[in-house]
């Protein structure tokens, strides 16, 4: 210590050097995170993107801006708009976008989080005029990455790219709501008639064929009636039935046919 005291009493001019470097070293060394990159300006030119890791810079003659290259998640305000088939809506929508080159982020735009934020809200305002509510809602996915698509066209200059578009919530009035609700109930009871009719038409064709099938065969008809008056009297009913032989029947269908001719 006291070397050191002596060196700096006899030899003040090359003591105040070796300080004044120390200074300038420590001023002069710099620490960018894994996930941060530096814009370094050497007397207000852009002179290199430095880090991860230690790096340098001359003091005062160089000055940084750091910025964080992670995936940012940014919340649309929700805006409200007129669909294609006019219809007042309230949308919110979420993106997720990084910095790929922060020399364009730094010297393209002013606030590039902000920048991003804005067109946004703008591209999202302009694709809710372009589709109807139907699109809207069933065909969120699409309508998400063709907003995706345009935002990305118009960062990509400022070194940003939109990573991922999703559409938040859709607001309808409660009167659309309500004509919504009645228009699917109606749809759900046309299915249901539907397949009511559906469901008669193949038991009428399957009583034609049986009926086909017993014309065929008298005898058939004979044994389908003594299954059902087995299946009557299974139940147990007080129901009385009288039986004719089918000659009679078949008497009295010629009497009648007789009865037509002039």
């Amino acid at each position: 210590m006291e070397s050191l005291m002596d060196f700096g009493l006899h030899r003040p001019y090359e003591t105040a050097l070796i300080v004044i470097a120390i200074l300038v070293f420590f001023q002069s060394v710099r620490v960018a995170q894994q996930y941060q990159r530096a814009v370094v300006f050497f007397l207000g030119r852009y002179a290199r993107t430095a880090g991860p890791g230690l790096y340098f810079m001359i003091p005062l003659l160089e000055w940084q801006r750091k910025l964080d290259i992670r995936t940012v998640t940014a919340a649309v305000e929700q805006q409200e708009a007129i669909t294609r088939d006019n219809v007042p809506i309230k949308v919110n929508a979420v993106i997720w976008y990084r910095i790929v080159n922060p020399e364009k982020s730094v010297v393209e735009v002013v606030d590039v989080q902000n920048a991003v934020v804005q067109v946004s809200q703008t591209t999202l305002r302009s694709l809710l005029g372009k589709h109807t509510l139907d699109e809207l809602l069933k065909a969120q996915d699409t309508v998400a990455e063709a907003m995706q698509q345009s935002i990305d066209k118009v960062t990509e200059p400022w070194g940003v790219k939109v990573e991922l578009v999703e559409m938040k919530n859709v607001e309808i009035p409660p009167s659309m709501q309500r004509a919504m609700a009645q228009e699917a109930e109606a749809l759900r009871e046309k299915r249901a008639r539907l397949i009511k009719a559906e469901a008669e038409l193949d038991a009428a064709e399957q009583l034609r064929q049986a009926a086909e099938v017993i014309m065929q065969n008298p005898a058939a008809l004979e044994l389908r009636r003594m299954q059902m008056l087995t299946e009557v009297g299974a139940e147990q009913n007080t129901m009385t039935i009288v039986m004719m032989p089918s000659e009679f029947v078949a008497m009295a269908r010629s009497i009648g046919d007789m009865a037509k001719k002039p």
